[in-house]
């Protein structure tokens, strides 16, 4: 699921070719200056991505918990919707989204 769900918010929108719609909008989000607004605008990104994209994964809290020019670091929190797992909530930490972050 991990793999799955950072696949989806790492790959820029438009970025495949049979599927123009596939990935987030994170890739070009992430080159702004920080700021509160733009913690917003990433949340909104990653909801929406996933939404669309990880239907085994229902997001329920965003964090954003590092950026730095052209990255970021995310810890996403939701239940799973997988068989046998459903209703689970689960944490994913450490979600690393572009280029440029810590050594």
């Amino acid at each position: 699921l991990r793999v799955r769900v950072a696949d989806r918010l790492s790959a820029p929108l438009r970025s495949r070719g049979r599927r123009r719609d596939y990935g987030s909008r994170l890739a070009e989000r992430i080159d702004q200056p920080s700021s509160p607004r733009l913690a917003v605008v990433l949340y909104a990104a990653t909801a929406e991505a996933l939404r669309r994209w990880e239907p085994r994964f229902k997001l329920t809290r965003v964090r954003l918990t590092d950026a730095r020019a052209g990255w970021v670091e995310l810890t996403l929190e939701g239940e799973v919707r997988l068989q046998g797992f459903e209703g689970q909530t689960v944490t994913l930490t450490g979600l690393s989204i572009g280029t440029g972050g810590p050594p």
